[in-house]
């Protein structure tokens, strides 16, 4: 088939057992869930011709691998990824969309080893995961091998998030970011991970739980994915 945008997989991150980082009122499993519904919402209501498919849509525990499976067995255009961020630095504010790749900053590899560590909540994860050990920098040498095929979309789409959060929503963005994610690694689509905020930052906390940040910041998402869209559509 030409290729167009039809069908997309939205990811929200962690669950169940597995809570992500914590603010002092919230946790990222419950926000990224919320971001992620209304996301879901804005797309199936204004966009009726793309499937939108959700990795869970409530409070379940899902392993890093199913979550890339779902959107590998249904066939995904386009896969994102709902988090949010948590810093020692409380002062630390501000979005970032990650893509898949390789990073030498230190700031970007914590990110990606902290969502990587997950796998170790996971019974047998060493047969699972082919012997990855999220914890040790060899264990990354093995991405850098598959440099991946949907980057240059992945970073398209990327750029459109952090450009509707910063210029329309009104966040401070820290831009696109590179950095090692397994569960963008194992998708083959172009994927996204998005760190809606800080919930170690109170005055970003209290934006990333009320009902209006959350609306806001999907409303910016879905934005970009049809200007995405638009575009990907517009070249076949």
């Amino acid at each position: 088939r030409e290729y167009t945008v039809d069908t997309i997989v939205i990811d929200a991150g962690h669950g169940g057992k597995d809570s992500g980082t914590l603010g002092k009122n919230s946790k990222e499993k419950d926000v990224a869930l919320s971001i992620a519904l209304k996301l879901g919402h804005y797309i199936e209501t204004n966009l009726p011709d793309v499937r939108v498919v959700y990795t869970r849509k409530d409070d379940k525990y899902l392993e890093l691998d199913e979550r890339a499976a779902i959107a590998n067995k249904h066939k995904a255009d386009l896969f994102i990824c709902i988090h949010a961020n948590a810093n020692p630095n409380v002062k630390a504010f501000g979005t970032e969309t990650f893509v898949m790749g390789l990073t030498k900053e230190q700031k970007n590899f914590d990110v990606a080893k902290r969502e990587n560590s997950v796998i170790l909540l996971d019974e047998n994860y060493k047969e699972h995961y082919e012997g990855f050990d999220p914890e040790s920098p060899e264990s990354y040498i093995l991405f850098s091998l598959t440099q991946s095929a949907y980057q240059e979309s992945s970073l398209s789409f990327a750029y459109k998030v952090e450009n509707q959060f910063k210029n329309r929503v009104g966040r401070s963005s820290r831009g696109v970011k590179q950095a090692p994610f397994w569960v963008l690694w194992s998708t083959a689509m172009p994927s996204v991970l998005i760190e809606t905020g800080f919930l170690s930052n109170m005055e970003e906390e209290k934006y990333l739980t009320s009902e209006r940040g959350q609306e806001l910041l999907a409303s910016g998402i879905y934005r970009a994915f049809k200007e995405y869209k638009a575009e990907v559509d517009a070249m076949n």
